[in-house]
């Protein structure tokens, strides 16, 4: 599957700007990890942008409907990564895509949420104000802080240094991201 052909799936099936926005930030963390960690930048970003593809047509069904497209075209990897975005679907955890999926997907959204009540937005956001926050359950309240914790540990990565990569793709976007 192409970028291209993951957009188009995309487009069919989401209308919300807000999530297409969420789906876009993870797209540019999940490729910018595989860069990092030496993956394939292409099956992970798509594993990105298509994660909650399915979620504002078929909440009560999601990621299946989703997860079952990509199966059906061959793309069993991305398909399994989306299935495990979330601990509580007790599915296993594989390959470091399906950890990394798990480890940004909240925590993103999160450090756009603290982006969003920030004068300057992203560009002046340290990860001591976003650990900070995460303290606060207040804050982004829908965000399952356990997630942010568990995927962390999955990935084997610090939280902070999780935090700062996650920022400094998010700022490298800023102007397209509207943060």
């Amino acid at each position: 599957m192409t970028r291209e052909e993951a957009r188009i799936l995309l487009k069919s099936m989401t209308d919300s700007p807000a999530l297409l926005r969420h789906m876009r930030t993870l797209e540019l963390v999940m490729e910018a990890y595989a860069e990092k960690l030496g993956e394939d930048k292409d099956a992970w970003a798509i594993a990105g942008l298509l994660h909650d593809a399915d979620y504002e047509r078929f909440p009560d069904q999601h990621p299946g409907i989703i997860v079952n497209k990509l199966k059906e075209m061959g793309e069993e990897t991305i398909a399994h990564a989306i299935s495990a975005h979330y601990t509580k679907w007790n599915v296993p955890y594989l390959n470091l895509m399906d950890k990394a999926l798990l480890a940004c997907d909240e925590l993103t959204g999160f450090i756009v949420a603290c982006a969003q009540v920030r004068p300057e937005g992203i560009s002046t956001l340290e990860n001591k104000s976003v650990i900070k926050k995460l303290k606060d359950k207040g804050f982004a309240a829908k965000v399952e802080r356990d997630e942010v914790y568990k995927g962390t540990e999955m990935l084997g990565v610090e939280l902070s240094d999780h935090i700062t990569f996650i920022i400094e793709v998010l700022k490298t976007n800023k102007a397209e991201l509207g943060i």
